[in-house]
């Protein structure tokens, strides 16, 4: 099986996974490139995965269902501009011969879900295509969700194996990186990456997938218990509160629930982050 990313839009990727005869696409929010790509590469549209609703995930649902010789499977959760075969965490689907399971992972939208190819046909890494949920070094905004159910979908992510191959659906690498250089600046980990990011981006070149191994050391929103990204955390939300005249303290109770505020503290900083 060959993964290949597909650019769309601004900074989009629709990914597409293909046996050199027939293909699946994850969230086409545009039917023009995919089908370019299709029919350079000859390939027969067999599948169709959506992991939410937003436009730049589903705009191209419409025009590809004319070319579709297969299902498009949904969040069951989540209204779709086609008729779609919902789908829900713990779910398991097949399509091209690959055993994929449907993680639910809500924050971003209230019903967000992950597909997770553990046994790639090929042997090659397991494959998380995680729409705007994780992102490399970053996460989804919380346009629906709640701080505590997005850290909650980060945590079951972050529980999968280490060289999961993380397919995200937008290459905003580099501006997440500046933000996670700011949280932890001495991470070598993170100033190594950066620079073969840059690096790529300047051949034009995409910074993903990346993988959760590298996701792990370098994301502050997967580092919520790291001391360093909390004192960072905190001192960022302490000087907004200050700006804006408003008590900043926050209570916790136990360290579930301490991981969530840094969590929460992070994403309200990244909302204002320039």
């Amino acid at each position: 099986m060959k993964l290949e990313a597909i650019p769309a839009f601004a900074d989009n990727y629709i990914w597409i996974l293909h046996d050199g005869r027939n293909a699946l696409v994850v969230d086409p929010g545009d039917a023009a490139p995919v089908l370019k790509f299709l029919s350079e590469h000859s390939l027969q549209l067999c599948g169709i995965l959506v992991t939410h609703h937003h436009a730049d995930h589903v705009g191209g649902l419409k025009d590809l269902q004319a070319h579709l010789h297969g299902p498009i499977y949904a969040p069951a959760l989540e209204t779709m501009p086609v008729v779609c075969t919902p789908c829900q965490g713990g779910d398991e689907i097949v399509l091209l011969g690959q055993q994929f399971r449907v993680i639910d992972v809500p924050g971003h939208t209230a019903g967000h879900i992950a597909y997770f190819l553990a046994k790639p046909s090929d042997a090659n890494a397991p494959l998380l295509f995680c729409g705007d949920t994780l992102f490399s070094g970053g996460c989804g905004r919380l346009f629906e969700g709640t701080p505590a159910q997005m850290h909650a979908s980060l945590q079951t992510l972050a529980t999968l194996p280490a060289q999961t191959r993380i397919c995200c659906t937008h290459e905003y690498t580099l501006a997440n990186l500046r933000f996670a250089r700011t949280v932890e600046p001495d991470n070598a980990a993170l100033i190594q990456y950066q620079q073969w990011c840059e690096s790529q981006r300047s051949q034009d070149l995409p910074t993903l997938p990346s993988h959760l191994a590298l996701e792990l050391q370098i994301n502050p929103f997967l580092r919520c218990n790291e001391a360093a990204v909390a004192r960072a955390a905190d001192a960022a939300f302490a000087a907004q509160a200050l700006s804006a005249n408003e008590p900043h303290s926050t209570p916790c109770i136990d360290a579930t629930d301490r991981a969530v505020q840094v969590f929460a503290h992070l994403r309200q900083w990244k909302n204002v982050f320039r």
